[in-house]
């Protein structure tokens, strides 16, 4: 390292071969050097210089000189001044391990390279291998390996470098070059312990996806549908594939349209996992009441059976779920012609739970299994029936009699009159009514209901030929929570339009299609006064002139009309920004 200070810097200049008198390591340090060497230093570093060595004269004992410090100031000289020294000396001599030999306390110290040093050399000693028993893959001798040595210290004092036998010149690194590196070749003498030596292969590998956490990996595979799921990525490796397994991509299993899906699918399915709480077997033609009924008593917790179109099932499959699955909520189970009011009764008596149900277009269905779900099923919040010809005003009021919960409900194109939709008027939380297609409904039922259920946000009354302005202008004023209102094909003319503009400050969308009264009077007049109107339906009103429409589009922009022209206009502007490009060739 060369040496800590000089005890008479001002003198050394004179006094060049006869250091070791004056100094308690016998050789120039590197006050010395900084001191003496102005022509590296400006005014003021040669002061602070100057001083630090005049201080350090004063000192009497090695002790006293051991301890002595600099202050921050001079000690950034002293840095500086050894920067631009170690600059001076090639890489390849001077290596980080040298540094290392000498206790912490001077180990930051630069080294000392005057040629008129005549210090003694410390005999080199071998670093220890930080403590490791065996590192494999380094390439050192075994003996240094074997037998680690403990760092040397600086002498404190004369005599104490005169025992240690310090006779070499310190100004031939070659003593300290002959010193084994680190194994980690780093400025730092941390121990290596094999666990660190593994994590720097590890460090070495490119980097690969499996390292990340399971829990990232899950909720990447969750992003995947699941024919990629089950296809793909559960085919890269056994990793992956029990990823693909875990519990949470079974509990919602989603197998809709899909042809491939058959019993011993299921049955294999049903096996993996009984945690599950949905799933929906929508299109699937190749699905029997057998592979239904496995898969319901492997899955005690469902809550969700959805199963749309499924016209080979029948009461089997769904009586199954009713008894294997107490915990119902949702029964979607539309467009099936096999279903009875047996499993109706059987869902109503297995399953108090259920808060939605979906029978449309379940023609066998009668107002007896509606009767009996509605008595069994309290809690009942959502009930859709279409086109079910057999239900008729007995359901619609023993479902406002036991239901009071209801909060959506639809009886599209069933047989139900105004004698049976007045009984909803008992329903203080509905929120939605459908009401299509209902061959007896006049004027004065619809006012009720809105009078009656203050809570109503969506209205449906299309296909209602009864339905006229004084009804729509009564629905105006009173539906203080209405939102959606939907007219097509009813008997209204501008003033319905007019008075909504007029009397409503929350309804926000309106479709009037098909409606062969309206004119450009109506939709401009709503589109002026309604401040909560965003939507228009004007499709086949074809007393609307398209111009019109097009001026309305670019005075009001935050309303969407909807018209033949408007809706392919855009149409075409997703399709442009998806990507899609026309054809524009011009061959057959």
């Amino acid at each position: 390292m060369g040496h800590f200070l000089s005890k008479n810097g001002k003198r050394v200049k004179k006094r060049r071969r006869k250091v070791r008198k004056n100094c308690f390591l016998r050789g120039p340090c590197m006050l010395c050097f900084i001191v003496h060497n102005t022509s590296a230093l400006d005014e003021d570093q040669f002061e602070s210089a100057s001083k630090a060595a005049e201080r350090y004269t004063a000192l009497t004992t090695t002790e006293e000189c051991a301890k002595f410090l600099l202050s921050p100031k001079e000690l950034s000289i002293w840095e500086e001044q050894g920067k631009s020294l170690l600059s001076s000396v090639p890489a390849k001599l001077i290596g980080p391990p040298l540094f290392r030999t000498v206790c912490s306390d001077y180990s930051e110290m630069p080294v000392c390279k005057r040629k008129c040093a005549g210090v003694q050399a410390c005999t080199p000693c071998k670093l220890p291998r930080s403590a490791v028993g065996r590192v494999p893959e380094t390439g050192l001798n075994n003996d240094i390996a074997q037998c680690p040595v403990s760092v040397c210290t600086l002498p404190t004092s004369t005599a104490e470098c005169t025992n240690l036998g310090l006779e070499g010149n310190m100004g031939d690194c070659s003593s300290l070059l002959q010193q084994p590196l680190s194994p980690l070749g780093s400025e730092d003498s941390e121990v290596i312990t094999p666990e660190n030596l593994t994590d720097l292969r590890m460090e070495s590998e490119p980097p690969n996806i499996n390292q990340l956490p399971s829990s990232i990996l899950l909720k990447v595979f969750a992003h995947l549908s699941l024919k990629e799921r089950c296809l793909s990525a559960s085919l890269v490796c056994k990793y992956w594939r029990d990823l693909g397994l875990d519990f949470q991509f079974w509990k919602q299993l989603d197998l809709s349209g899909r042809q491939q899906i058959t019993d011993d699918v299921l049955k294999r399915i049903a096996s993996k996992n009984r945690n599950r709480i949905q799933i929906n077997i929508s299109d699937c033609r190749n699905i029997s009441d057998t592979g239904v009924s496995s898969i319901a008593m492997q899955s005690p917790g469902l809550q969700k059976y959805i199963a749309y179109r499924c016209k080979q099932l029948s009461d089997i499959s769904l009586i199954a779920i009713a008894c294997h699955c107490p915990l119902l909520q949702k029964v979607h189970v539309g467009n099936q012609d096999k279903l009875t009011d047996e499993s109706l009764q059987q869902l109503g008596e297995k399953c108090p739970d259920v808060l939605d149900i979906h029978f449309g277009q379940c023609y066998k269905i009668t107002d007896e299994g509606m009767m009996a779900l509605a008595r069994g099923c309290p809690r009942l919040q959502k009930i859709y029936m279409q086109e079910n010809k057999l239900v008729t005003d007995k359901s619609v009021k023993t479902f406002a009699e036991h239901c009071p919960l209801l909060q959506y409900v639809g009886f599209m194109g069933c047989s139900v009159t105004s004698q049976g939709v007045i009984h909803l008027t008992r329903l203080k939380e509905l929120i939605s009514l459908d009401l299509r297609h209902i061959t007896e409904l006049n004027n004065e039922t619809v006012m009720e209901v809105v009078k009656r259920c203050k809570n109503l946000s969506a209205l449906n009354l299309c296909l209602n030929w009864s339905i006229n302005d004084r009804c729509v202008e009564f629905i105006a004023k009173e539906g203080k929570s209405l939102k959606e209102l939907y007219l097509v094909s009813c008997k209204i003319t501008d003033y319905a339009l007019i008075t909504i503009g007029q009397y409503s400050a929350t309804i926000e969308t309106v479709d009037v299609g098909w409606c062969k009264e309206i004119t450009d009077k109506g939709a401009t007049q709503i589109s002026q006064t309604s401040k909560s109107l965003r939507y228009l339906g004007l499709m086949r009103c074809d007393k609307v002139n398209e111009d019109t429409v097009e001026r309305l589009v670019q005075e009001y922009p935050h309303i969407t009309f909807s018209t033949v022209m408007q809706d392919c206009k855009r149409t075409l502007e997703r399709a442009y920004q998806m990507g899609w490009i026309p054809n524009t060739s011009t061959a057959s």
